[in-house]
């Protein structure tokens, strides 16, 4: 299969790779900054064909059709905008997080993707985790019973290097704060194990010591579910000295999990009234992992890869990403109002938030 990867950055390191780990050809690589593909090339040590370079993503779907999947990498407020475009040349499609920046765009990309029949796949590749399989694996058996309430805290370090490197880095328009940038990950995995629908968020998110930005550097928020659970979230960018902890708890009538390490990749705490063989290899769990993004890109890659060949939908749906997306955004609403935001969210977005601070 034929893949182009959109956005040459930080993130596309671990697209490449993915690629290589499935086997799969890497037939275009695009970037708008001259010389910023080949820098790639060069980070990831491709040992395959080399892939066509472009700086226009137009001009690279037009000019290699063959092309079946791309991924979008580029800074958060393009990727609406560029998986349209592919969707609308009839390309599968990976998505970086967020899916997009606005509720509209995202209900657009859920809707054209349908439309299309094309599979689009948000990345949030956390999902593929071990240890977040496993927890996945005991809600969908029922092993929690009925759920009392969950957490997700996502306490890292940003600091004004990091946010040196891009200038879209920290803006309303292309990136929004930590909740957006660093936290939706764990927002994800809160809202998909407590069962998905929020009906209410209520939030304070504050820029403490990030003065260089527009948006927040942190926020706490309560959500409420549709069967009277809650949980809360605590994301922050302002950790010192270092990134210490993503984390997430489960708790029901029956079940308490704690998944931890510095991006979910460990299980901390695995205890069910209904114990199971096989539980002691459980508890205690840890994945090795290099960085914070985890190892789970290859794994989605595969997923999505098996999608379109068996025309399912892929495992993390572009809905996923939109669901994720419509929670950062009730909690910059809430910010905004100072009152709690009911779901659906109809329609907001990271830049009605522009002078928030």
């Amino acid at each position: 299969m034929k893949v182009a990867i959109i956005g040459c950055g930080r993130i596309a390191l671990n697209h490449v790779k993915a690629v290589e780990a499935n086997g799969l050809e890497l037939a275009a690589l695009c970037d708008v900054v001259p010389g910023k593909a080949e820098g790639l090339l060069e980070r990831s040590a491709w040992a395959g064909p080399a892939p066509k370079i472009f700086e226009d993503y137009r001009e690279m779907l037009a000019t290699v059709p063959e092309i079946e999947l791309v991924a979008v990498a580029t800074e958060s407020g393009e990727h609406a905008r560029i998986a349209l475009d592919c969707i609308d040349a009839d390309k599968n499609v990976i998505v970086e997080k967020p899916i997009a920046l606005s509720m509209a765009d995202a209900d657009e990309i859920v809707r054209r993707a349908g439309e299309r029949g094309v599979k689009v796949s948000a990345c949030h590749q956390n999902r593929f985790n071990v240890a977040v399989r496993h927890a996945r694996r005991a809600v969908e058996e029922g092993r929690f019973g009925r759920m009392s309430h969950g957490s997700v805290h996502v306490r890292w370090n940003r600091g004004r290097a990091y946010y040196d490197q891009a200038p879209w880095r920290g803006t309303w328009a292309q990136d929004g704060g930590c909740l957006m940038n660093q936290c939706i990950h764990g927002i994800d995995l809160l809202r998909w194990m407590m069962g998905g629908e929020v009906v209410s968020v209520c939030a304070q998110t504050r820029r403490r010591f990030h003065d260089y930005l527009e948006a927040e550097d942190v926020g706490v928020a309560i959500l409420t579910f549709a069967d009277g659970s809650v949980a809360t979230v605590e994301g922050t960018a302002n950790v010192f000295p270092r990134n210490l902890e993503e984390t997430l708890y489960l708790f029901g009538e029956a079940g308490t999990v704690k998944i931890g390490g510095t991006s979910t990749n460990n299980v901390d705490v695995w205890d069910f009234a209904d114990e199971r063989e096989g539980d002691e290899g459980i508890a205690g769990l840890e994945e090795p992992t290099s960085n914070v993004y985890g190892n789970g890109h290859a794994a989605l890659y595969a997923d999505v890869v098996e999608a379109i060949r068996d025309d399912r939908a892929p495992y993390v749906d572009a809905k996923a990403g939109r669901d994720a997306l419509e929670v950062v955004l009730a909690i910059y609403k809430s910010q905004k109002t100072g009152l709690p935001v009911k779901l659906p969210l109809q329609d907001f977005a990271s830049t009605d938030m522009e002078g928030a601070f």
